[in-house]
């Protein structure tokens, strides 16, 4: 008797670790997605993608999954490429600056002063999308969607109304932003390279004194209690993208594969709202913290837009980003103003 309550104690026991060991199998999902970006942790960009994975985790019925990295705790953009492509993730959430070194064409928007408006950049970079899909493509990277930082704007602890002044600074420039970088010496600064986590540390050092970010970015990444003046005059448009790589996603089915673009893209045109929103209530955030906004003079504010603009163009064209690129980009841009002064008419 003894003997046989031992047996069924032992198949008892063996039967609930067979139970367990299914659970634990049935709650990893069956595609897990790794993705790192340098987006910190409950900023409105990682509370736009964790808000996306939970509706696609929960419509997958847990087959689909995230392992999610913020903060850069994966390294910059490059590190983050790096390790896509021995597979230690599967994706992630890049600057302009940090994936157009793998797709170039891409980097056509960050054109210093050539968007006045958020109208004009929807209208240009809705005409560009599909042709971004296809270049990411042929990187073997999927483009679920594009994100927003906003207008971008000059940061400094002294004040910059003047070329003169812009002259003097020490200004960073996004590691491997050959934008930035042109436009920078074409007006005679020699810009300081640096990655995004370096920058702060640069400012409480004094190895930089003069930045570049959104309103609501600076505050984000603190950048804000090192500067004491912003100068009133959008310098670029800043975006990034959120991407996966291809062969990681092709594992899907065709059902959950469509399931995913469309999560992402309602979730990331939300964004783009929030993005917006967060800038105008950012602005007056900084200027609470008493910093100041500067008027650039206008001799300076025609010749950036104008002069240096164009200078900085004639550089970047079949270097920073193709011809082709530039020419349907300025088309979309043109034919938006064609439009706009038809109705206005």
């Amino acid at each position: 008797m003894k003997t046989l309550l031992k047996i069924l104690v032992s198949l008892f026991v063996a039967l609930l670790l067979v139970i367990s060991v299914d659970k634990a199998y049935a709650s990893r999902p069956k595609y897990l997605f790794k993705v790192a970006s340098l987006a910190p942790e409950g900023s409105i960009w990682t509370k736009t993608f964790r808000n996306f994975t939970k509706e696609v985790e929960e419509k997958s019925g847990g087959e689909i999954g995230f392992k999610i990295y913020a903060g850069g705790v994966m390294g910059d953009d490059r590190a983050m490429y790096r390790k896509m492509r021995v597979g230690q993730l599967n994706g992630g959430g890049f600057t302009m600056t940090g994936i157009s070194e793998v797709v170039p064409d891409f980097r056509v928007l960050g054109i210093p002063f050539m968007f006045n408006s958020y109208d004009e950049v929807d209208r240009v970079k809705e005409r560009l999308l599909p042709r971004f899909e296809k270049e990411f493509d042929n990187k073997g990277m999927v483009l679920l969607a594009m994100s927003e930082v906003g207008f971008i704007y000059t940061m400094s602890t002294t004040s910059i109304s003047t070329l003169a002044e812009l002259k003097q600074s020490k200004a960073w420039a996004p590691e491997g932003d050959p934008i930035s970088r042109a436009l920078l010496e074409t007006v005679g600064v020699t810009p300081i390279p640096l990655s995004i986590p370096d920058v702060l540390t640069s400012l409480q050092t004094g190895l930089i004194n003069t930045t570049f970010n959104s309103f609501y970015g600076s505050i984000v990444l603190q950048w804000f209690t090192k500067i004491s003046y912003i100068t009133d005059i959008p310098f670029v448009y800043a975006y990034g993208a959120f991407v996966l790589d291809k062969k990681t996603f092709s594992k899907l089915p065709t059902h959950y594969a469509d399931m995913m673009k469309t999560a992402a893209r309602n979730h990331f045109e939300k964004l783009l709202v929030d993005t917006r929103k967060s800038n105008e209530e950012a602005m007056q955030v900084l200027i609470d913290n008493d910093i100041s906004l500067v008027k650039p003079t206008p001799i300076t504010k025609a010749e950036l837009q104008n002069n240096y603009r164009e200078m900085t163009v004639k550089k970047l064209v079949d270097d920073a980003f193709s011809k082709s690129i530039y020419e349907e980009t300025m088309m979309h841009l043109d034919n938006y103003h064609k439009e706009l002064s038809a109705i206005q008419q």
